[in-house]
């Protein structure tokens, strides 16, 4: 570790915050549609779709109408993929995806998880990535982050049985959030390097003389939206250290900075929905927290090396720069892998299956904490305040109150919800990856043996369950099992998680406001984010302990004593 690279970790952080804050101010006003600056081209929307944008929902039917354009996305999606052959801006001629791999990537891409078991430059036409995969990368985006203000709504209001409106809200983030940032930031990647171009491929001569085949593509735009809206699935197939996708240190801090800054401006967004900034603060400083543990537990990982290589006679002081970029250097491949994890982006600029075990570890164990550190854009929030509840809950235990959060008395209703909610992911990713790894049409894809090949398959399910989509590296998962059993991860982590929180939402919504009393519990103070860090690490880590000692922690003291698998 040097204090350069901890200088490229404060200054990328900083930035992250600084935008934060006035992009959460903007949210907030835009939820409460006092931005209207596209009003003609919003109102268009509004009469094709026969929708009245005043019309309160009830969380069930805010609920329906998400599932609704989200079973849409996935028809259409699944049909382009389908059809890609015979589809227009296809110049390499590429067939359509098997309908196992088509059912997966559709899934992939509308549950924001961006898992892929291919690689785009050989797979995907560009009517795919573009009308497919773009699109779509906007309309989970805006799908996370309407319910993220639908939650926010139930803690702000009092003795009502509504969250808003599901289509106003879907219209306006994609129309005054989502869009300005991209076309922003995908200009910047034009002017940075990343390719933005329809024509084909192009063959270029090698010093030895031999023929190259190199990729392009529509890439600068969708590597945008798929950083701000943490979908992370790359144009090309090694996502970010693709040179075309990540062309050097200074767009890989811009994607940083992408994929962090909506998630950290959403509480900035909650804070001044329900009229006090401090709440939004706090749970804002305990996920950068986490951000700044998790970068430097990575950090210190690869910085330590491999014993197994220093004793083959590889530099110790180089740290472990297997499967890492030298142009992006330690620092920012762990700030990068930490944002990615924490965030429910999945793109990588490193490859994590290299990681020291205790260095691959740390996203692992930052996905199994719930992805709200800070999580997808919108599922953060959302999960954060899941977590939240249950500490203000235990809290109230201690002392014999009933518990209460921003005035909302919690009650069995609300905490029984939220560990159904809480307990999805554990049962998802424990119980596919039990199954998996005793069967051999599933551990005939794993690549190594041992505990590395354990977490191989531990980091799939998790990464599909948990909506991230990175991948651990060395597993073959274009298999009909593998295609199948992470396609229902997916749904699994997005909406079995989904539905319970908007139930929440729905009944402290109807719930009237009470004013804070001697014995109320703050919930905007060191004490508070210590108990919800706490609570998080607890009830979102431990039950993934036992797995993880197989796994990394036992590949760890293996290391150690010299040996591989």
């Amino acid at each position: 570790m040097t204090l350069i690279g901890w200088a490229q970790i404060a200054l990328v952080l900083a930035a992250v915050i600084a935008a934060a804050i006035p992009l959460g101010r903007y949210t907030a006003a835009v939820a409460e549609g006092r931005v209207r600056w596209l009003r003609p081209v919003e109102a268009l929307f509004y009469r094709a779709g026969g929708i009245d944008p005043t019309a309160e929902q009830s969380w069930r039917a805010y609920a329906v109408a998400m599932v609704a354009v989200n079973a849409a996305g996935f028809l259409l999606l699944y049909a382009i993929l389908r059809l890609q052959n015979i589809l227009p801006l296809n110049p390499r001629g590429l067939d359509g995806l098997s309908p196992w791999l088509a059912f997966n990537t559709a899934v992939s891409f509308v549950a924001n998880t961006n898992w892929q078991a291919y690689s785009g430059e050989v797979a995907m036409s560009y009517v795919s990535q573009m009308a497919g995969l773009a699109v779509q990368n906007f309309l989970s985006a805006s799908t996370g982050i309407a319910l993220a203000l639908a939650v926010s709504r139930a803690f702000a209001r009092g003795g009502l049985g509504s969250l808003g409106n599901f289509w106003a809200d879907f219209t306006r983030v994609t129309l005054y959030v989502l869009l300005p940032l991209a076309v922003v930031m995908g200009l910047a990647f034009v002017a940075l390097g990343i390719p933005q171009t329809f024509a084909d491929y192009v063959t270029a001569t090698t010093l030895e003389g031999g023929e190259q085949l190199i990729p392009l593509g529509p890439a600068a735009f969708q590597v945008a939206i798929k950083h701000l809206g943490t979908n992370g699935g790359g144009f090309f197939g090694v996502n970010s250290l693709h040179p075309f996708e990540g062309p050097g240190a200074l767009v890989t801090a811009l994607q940083i900075w992408g994929q962090q800054v909506i998630p950290f401006a959403l509480c900035i967004t909650f804070g001044r929905m329900v009229g006090d900034a401090r709440q939004g603060r706090t749970l804002l400083l305990v996920m950068l927290g986490f951000v700044v543990v998790a970068t430097a537990a990575i950090y210190a990982a690869e910085a330590a090396g491999n014993p197994i290589m220093a004793a083959l006679g590889v530099d110790p002081a180089q740290g472990n720069m297997e499967g890492k970029d030298i142009r992006f250097g330690l620092a920012l491949a762990a700030l990068f892998t930490a944002t990615t994890t924490g965030a429910s982006c999945g793109a990588v600029n490193a490859m994590f299956s290299s990681f020291t075990p205790l260095g691959g570890m740390v996203p692992l164990f930052l996905m199994q904490l719930g992805e709200v550190l800070p999580g997808g854009v919108g599922s953060g929030l959302y999960g954060i305040l899941v977590f939240a509840l249950l500490a203000v809950f235990i809290a109230g235990l201690m002392v014999g109150r009933t518990p209460e959060y921003l005035g909302k008395k919690v009650q069995a209703r609300e905490i029984k919800l939220a560990m159904l909610a809480v307990l999805v992911l554990p049962a998802t990713i424990l119980g596919f990856t039990a199954v998996s790894m005793v069967l051999p049409m599933a551990t005939a894809s794993l690549a190594h043996a041992g505990p590395h090949g354990l977490s191989e398959m531990l980091y799939a399910y998790t990464s599909a369950a948990g909506n991230n989509g990175s991948a651990f590296g060395g597993l073959t998962a274009d298999t009909p099992w593998l295609n199948t059993t992470l396609g229902i991860a997916m749904l699994l982590g997005r909406f079995a998680y989904v539905v319970p929180v908007m139930a929440i939402a729905g009944s402290l919504a109807g719930k009237v406001k009470t004013p804070e009393g001697s014995g109320t519990l703050p919930t905007h103070g060191p004490l508070f984010a210590g108990l919800l860090a706490g609570i998080i690490l607890i009830l979102g880590g431990l039950q993934f302990l036992p797995s993880l000692a197989l796994g990394p922690l036992a590949e760890h003291f293996v290391m150690l004593a010299g040996k591989t698998f």
